[in-house]
């Protein structure tokens, strides 16, 4: 049975039943518990009669079992939807290796290969993004210094002097040594 990404819960709990009711993969707490989770969800999976029909020991587990997947399938795509919920709090390990979850996971073609994603974002590195950086950085303070006018130079120099927290000492030296000599011609 080939299995799509928009079945509904009904038809992926169809397809999970007979994993889940054979080689008695679920013990009766477990199945108490989903029973007892399904039973106080809101809004109510199961009525308390329902419930109590569903935790009955004189019968077997696995009749028990079919009987609620049934049942659930009957009432409709939420409460199939409820019950995996349930099954994943109470039982993970089972839920991840339910065969619609497996088959879930190997035609799942919207996920995105996180390796393949790492090699896309950084296959330039940290280098090629400060060399960037920098070429942008002196570019701006080329244009910003080389207008001959001196209000524009004052301004620069006002901005260098109180900087020397952003840009290093000797660099913030040369450049208020480049304004001098730029005012002064």
């Amino acid at each position: 049975m080939l299995y799509r990404t928009y079945q509904s819960y009904c038809q992926r709990l169809q397809h999970d039943m007979y994993f889940l009711t054979s080689n008695s993969r679920l013990n009766e707490q477990v199945v108490d518990k989903i029973i007892l989770q399904l039973n106080r969800v809101y809004p109510q999976i199961l009525t308390d009669t329902e419930a109590e029909k569903f935790r009955n020991p004189k019968a077997s587990l696995h009749t028990r079992l079919s009987y609620l997947i049934k049942h659930l399938q009957k009432k409709g795509d939420r409460h199939c939807q409820e019950f995996y919920r349930a099954l994943q709090i109470n039982a993970e390990q089972l839920y991840n290796d339910l065969p619609s979850r497996k088959i879930l996971k190997t035609t799942d073609s919207t996920e995105i290969d996180s390796e393949m994603e790492k090699c896309m974002l950084n296959d330039r590195g940290p280098v090629f993004f400060l060399t960037c950086f920098s070429v942008a950085a002196g570019f701006a303070l080329f244009w910003y210094c080389s207008h001959s006018d001196t209000k524009v130079i004052g301004r620069a120099r006002r901005i260098l002097g109180f900087s020397p927290i952003i840009i290093g000492r000797h660099v913030r030296n040369i450049c208020m040594l480049y304004l001098e000599d730029i005012s002064r011609n």
